[in-house]
């Protein structure tokens, strides 16, 4: 059965509403009750932390840089680990960009996964993706400063859109910007050239996804597609970028909006039992991506 069949086999599970409501009632039973409270970049305890990890992404993500970090870390060769050794050294490191919580990523791991197999039930790969998804973040733990490693990412080598969080006041010390290759809407690219050609922002998306395709992992395209993509907020949630993408990009989308709704809206501080949760997790694990993997 392809991914595809399967979303539309969960969905008929919960035909009784639309599934948007489902994720709504998920939620708000994890008591999460409004979705207006989330990624709120005007205002709140974390804001000047948030704001400053955004400046030094818009300011040192170039073209260049991002050719160097592809350089230096897709041939995965800084360690061999396990998934769930990844994943557990995330319990050292809260997310410096994200305006919703101030607890250490691995239990926002969990409570993606968790709130996935609330709802698709018999999708087992997208369970695995929610838990771990964010595990490219473990840059962070081997040295790597933040604002190339979490938040929201973009396309770099054409101009940049209003969409991209704090656009208007974070962008000016670029020097992309004054490149007048990168100036026009396309910049480098061509119209509808598909997003896998387009060069993003680093991060842990990019990151990940190269070491699980590097690896040989057993996921479906359509999950790794998500965990690719999954930050790219000024696209999936915004609408904006529609022309660099192609058929693929189109049609995957559905996914990608799928996932986020789990990725957002389970974040909250009742946090996971995570001893009781992991042999379920490690089982998914040893199916799709066993044994120790290429870092």
């Amino acid at each position: 059965m392809s991914a595809s069949q399967s979303m539309r086999q969960s969905q008929a599970c919960f035909n009784t509403e639309p599934l948007e409501q489902v994720c709504v009632h998920t939620v708000t039973n994890n008591n999460i009750t409004n979705k207006s409270n989330y990624r709120n970049f005007e205002y709140g305890v974390l804001q000047d932390r948030v704001l400053n990890t955004y400046r030094l992404m818009h300011t040192y993500q170039t073209v260049e840089f991002v050719k160097r970090k592809i350089s230096q870390w897709v041939p995965c060769l800084r360690a061999e680990m396990t998934v769930m050794e990844a994943l557990q050294a995330l319990d050292h490191l809260v997310d410096e960009s994200d305006p919703d919580v101030d607890f250490p990523n691995s239990f926002h791991a969990y409570q993606t996964a968790e709130g996935i197999r609330s709802v698709h039930r018999s999708l087992d790969w997208l369970h695995l993706v929610g838990l771990l998804h964010d595990i490219g973040k473990i840059l962070s733990i081997w040295g790597e400063p933040q604002w190339c490693v979490v938040g929201d990412t973009y396309p770099v080598g054409c101009r940049f859109q209003e969409s991209i969080v704090y656009r208007n006041n974070t962008f000016a010390d670029n020097p992309d910007l004054k490149d007048t290759r990168y100036s026009s809407l396309c910049g480098i690219y061509e119209p509808n050239c598909g997003l896998e050609k387009v060069m993003m922002s680093w991060g842990h998306d990019e990151y990940l996804y190269n070491v699980l395709k590097t690896n040989g992992c057993k996921l479906p395209e359509e999950g790794l597609y998500i965990i690719r993509y999954h930050s790219f907020y000024p696209w999936h949630t915004k609408g904006d970028y529609m022309h660099l993408c192609n058929h693929k990009d189109l049609n995957m989308l559905q996914w990608v909006k799928e996932f986020n709704k789990f990725d957002l809206y389970t974040k909250n501080e009742d946090l996971p039992d995570i001893k009781k949760l992991q042999p379920y997790y490690q089982q998914l694990i040893d199916k799709y991506c066993p044994g120790k993997l290429r870092w």
